[in-house]
């Protein structure tokens, strides 16, 4: 009997170890969708950003700088131009003008610019109801730890679940947030926030990305040069929730201005507020909180050019340019 039990017990862990996940777009069972699918009803409207970098080993080659922000919001474009570069770590938070809920089978997607079926740079994704908490989805990694896979190397799309970067250009990977059903602190009807955080693919384990099961991920590294890491196209909504969650235009914001290299902030509200001002290449200038009426943030230390003024609260985020 106990050696029954053994056989049963290697018999499990042989499948997983050889666990077959959806392949490539266009083969018979993948989960791909086109951007063009009637299925999604809308997409991502709002993103903030933090560029990861170029080469993580190597801090002096900088961050990486392709792309902005709103490249990664809209309709997926399907081509290699139009995406948001995260480098190496770096991540995006994108929110949504009526969030997402838990329906039938798969509720959103995301988007990468792969050039084919195998050559693929993936991303871990993670989830808010509220703007501040996220919680990841469960991924995994079957690819081999024993080799690098280099800078230009492939993947086997069916060896890797719950990872965004798994379809070529023009097709979404699906998510399912069943999968996060008995999470605490996360109502997965009203989901407003979606954080892409790329995968380090560096199986050096000083900085080496994990999934769920504590698996290395192994993805092409190095990625030296300015579109790398993960390439987001843009995210599209299934399942929407109900409408009216989030509104394009906030009232909680009454007025912005500039006068004396001072940016002042003025609210309906003193509610706790979160102020972020970014550089378009993604790096947060200032960050901080206010549970005033007003704010103020000083401008005399940057230089001139535009930037992103971005006010969250709680569910709400509000944008706006601002050129110094």
């Amino acid at each position: 009997m106990k050696s029954h039990f053994l056989f049963i017990a290697f018999l499990s862990l042989s499948i997983s170890l050889l666990a077959q996940y959806p392949p490539p777009a266009g083969m018979v069972g993948t989960t791909a969708i086109h951007t063009d699918s009637n299925i999604f009803v809308s997409w991502a409207n709002q993103c903030t950003f933090i560029a990861g970098a170029v080469d993580i080993k190597n801090p002096s080659l900088g961050l990486a700088t392709y792309g902005f922000p709103e490249s990664a919001t809209g309709k997926a474009e399907g081509n290699a131009n139009e995406v948001l570069s995260l480098g190496d770590g770096g991540s995006a938070t994108l929110c949504f003008p009526n969030g997402i809920r838990n329906g039938e089978g798969f509720d959103f997607a995301v988007f990468e610019n792969s050039f084919n079926d195998d050559f693929l740079e993936l991303a871990l994704v993670e989830v808010s109801s509220d703007g501040q908490n996220f919680y990841r989805f469960p991924s995994v990694s079957l690819t081999q730890t024993e080799s690098q896979v280099a800078t230009f190397g492939t993947l086997d799309a069916t060896k890797i679940h719950n990872l965004a970067g798994k379809y070529r250009m023009g097709f979404g990977t699906p998510f399912d947030l069943e999968d996060l059903k008995n999470t605490a602190g996360l109502d997965i009807n009203r989901i407003t926030h979606v954080r892409i955080i790329d995968v380090v693919g560096c199986i050096d384990t000083e900085y080496a990305t994990r999934d769920a099961l504590q698996n290395i991920i192994n993805d092409p590294y190095p990625t030296a040069f300015n579109t790398g890491g993960f390439d987001l196209d843009g995210i599209g909504v299934i399942h929407q929730a109900s409408t009216g969650i989030i509104s394009k235009e906030m009232s909680f914001v009454l007025k912005v201005y500039q006068l004396n290299n001072v940016l002042h902030i003025a609210f309906d509200s003193n509610k706790t507020k979160m102020i972020q001002l970014i550089s378009l290449n993604g790096i947060v200038i200032v960050s901080g909180t206010s549970d005033d009426n007003r704010c103020e943030v000083p401008l005399n230390s940057l230089s001139h050019g535009l930037y992103i003024l971005n006010m969250i609260q709680g569910t709400q985020v509000v944008s706006k340019k601002i050129i110094l």
